[in-house]
């Protein structure tokens, strides 16, 4: 499979990567939605100077969010799944650390599936910062 070409995100494709999160909302029963996709847009768009953000696609169809000062994967969100984009993206977030950790939800089954076969080990379950409501699962990984 030939690996997508993965590129830093810039201000105008938070709308895309937004897109992304909002029809995961929708087609997720157990997700709440907190915030709308213009919202979700506005946020990651106010997240980019602190975080390293790749996309992939244009429009974008893939995106990653990475804070270097935690170490923390904090998005990685995919509109085509079983087609590498996840991976691709976690290998480009992993590129020259040792180790990185994440949350995903505690009912995303297929996330968690997915990070454990990139090599990432289960943690504590613990209650979401507010405003969010659904408890979700710590990941590490360590090379």
């Amino acid at each position: 499979m030939t690996k997508p070409p993965i590129r830093g995100a810039t201000p105008e494709d938070a709308a895309g990567c937004a897109a992304i999160i909002s029809k995961w909302i929708d087609a997720t029963p157990w997700m709440t939605r907190i915030y709308s996709e213009t919202a979700l847009a506005g946020m990651i768009a106010d997240a980019m100077p602190e975080r390293e953000m790749y996309v992939i696609g244009d429009p974008v169809i893939a995106y990653a969010s990475f804070d270097p000062q935690s170490a923390k994967l904090s998005a990685l969100y995919t509109a085509e799944q079983g087609k590498g984009l996840g991976k691709a993206l976690i290998d480009k977030v992993r590129e020259g650390r040792d180790a990185i950790w994440l949350t995903t939800h505690e009912h995303n089954f297929k996330a968690q599936k997915f990070y454990r076969r990139e090599g990432f080990t289960e943690g504590a379950l613990r209650v979401a910062p507010p405003p969010e409501v659904v408890r979700e699962l710590v990941m590490e990984w360590r090379r």
